[in-house]
């Protein structure tokens, strides 16, 4: 009997973990932002500013790009709620960003992207399971 509670345990976990955030998944739905935003060893400041090291950063703070007044005056801080909040609806949260994409709506997406960006953290993130 305890074998089985063992089993059931570790089959609700993982099923919890993959139904929570992918960040494989996260790079396929990065493709989209790819064509504005660069990550990784490489990155260089684009059409928007590099993503790496993207959550505790301030919004409008990566050095040599060139913002938008309203997104350096946002007050913004990068979250993972606030970067959802944000995708959703950029000119929404930000009016007067220059961010020119139209949203991600879907909530997995979403936490997919999240996870993917999460890698480009300089230390480990711990994810949230929303």
């Amino acid at each position: 009997m305890r074998r089985s509670a063992l089993v059931a345990l570790f089959l609700a976990t993982g099923l919890g973990q993959a139904a929570a955030q992918d960040a494989a998944a996260g790079e396929k739905v990065f493709v989209v932002c790819k064509a504005c935003h660069q990550v990784g060893d490489t990155a260089k400041n684009a059409v928007g500013p590099v993503l790496n090291g993207l959550f505790g950063r301030k919004a409008g703070s990566v050095e040599g790009y060139n913002y938008s007044d309203a997104n350096k005056k946002s007050g913004i801080t990068w979250t993972e709620e606030e970067f959802t909040k944000y995708i959703q609806d950029p000119k929404g949260v930000v009016p007067g960003t220059k961010m020119a994409f139209a949203s991600i709506k879907d909530e997995k997406k979403i936490k997919d992207l999240i996870a993917y960006l999460h890698t480009f953290d300089k230390a480990p993130v711990k994810l949230s399971q929303q």
